[in-house]
């Protein structure tokens, strides 16, 4: 009896210490995660990098809700979709180069990132994701690559995911970093791309004609986590330096950010 009660203040102390070490999981949210068939690779992709993390999907409510839902994350992703509408970078006039507009979706995401860039919070874009994150700071899009610049590099094809083409990473960038490549292949499934960069963001991959393929913050070391690429590292060979490696620095920066949140 008397060593148990000699014992109990360190048990008590270890009880304490494994509370404060487990954290719980780490929540992802997805701009649009659902249905499954088209958009559950990001979860997976995601997934395949930390097992524990926990993806919500932040479409299928009201904006209010979602909003109120991103406060529970560590990190926003911007998945990949349909054409955002020119509108919002002056171009209405060429909305009929695009294919269907989700207007609901442009006004979420415009939401989300502003909510997340006012937490300071990760912010990871994907295709679409670049392109509006870029048109969110001001930039503009090639509304409709084909028709709107002379290129030899094919951006969409039939296979949808069987297109491929190369890209080059300037190699003072943290995709390069992450990579260690400055010359790789990458999937491509696109018709539009960017323009005009946004305020305070920078090229750091482009294809071998000059297309962006990739953007990050111009101060980056002053600035939380955003990358934004052209490419669909979700439905890439999980072992590719332009894929698993983005992922991982992704949820490093979410499991920092929550750590200093709490």
């Amino acid at each position: 009896m008397l060593l148990s009660l000699l014992l109990l203040p360190f048990l008590l102390m270890n009880v304490s210490c494994t509370q404060e070490e487990d954290k719980g999981p780490v929540y992802i949210g997805i701009s649009k995660g659902a249905p499954e068939k088209y958009y559950g690779h990001y979860a997976e992709w995601l997934k395949n990098a930390d097992s524990s993390i926990i993806c919500l999907d932040l479409y299928h409510m009201p904006l209010d809700s979602a909003l109120l839902l991103l406060d529970d994350c560590s990190g926003l992703l911007i998945s990949g979709g349909p054409d955002v509408y020119p509108g919002r970078y002056d171009a209405a006039d060429d909305t009929i180069k695009c294919g269907i507009i989700d207007y609901f979706r442009d006004t979420l995401e415009f939401a989300l990132i502003q909510k997340a860039k006012e937490y300071d919070m990760p912010i990871m874009g994907i295709c679409r994701g670049l392109q509006i994150f870029n048109i969110y700071h001001d930039g503009s899009l090639y509304v409709d690559i084909p028709s709107d610049l002379d290129t030899l590099v094919t951006h969409r094809c039939k296979d949808t995911y069987d297109c491929n083409h190369q890209l080059r990473v300037v190699e003072e960038s943290g995709l390069y970093q992450l990579s260690g490549l400055s010359l790789g292949m990458v999937n491509s499934n696109h018709h539009q791309g960017i323009k005009r960069l946004g305020t305070g963001l920078k090229a750091v991959a482009r294809t071998d004609e000059g297309l962006i393929e990739s953007i990050e913050y111009t101060e980056r070391e002053n600035m939380p986590f955003f990358m934004g690429v052209q490419w669909h590292p979700e439905r890439m060979d999980a072992e590719s330096p332009f894929a698993f490696p983005i992922a991982v620095a992704f949820l490093q920066a979410a499991e920092n950010y929550r750590n200093e949140s709490e």
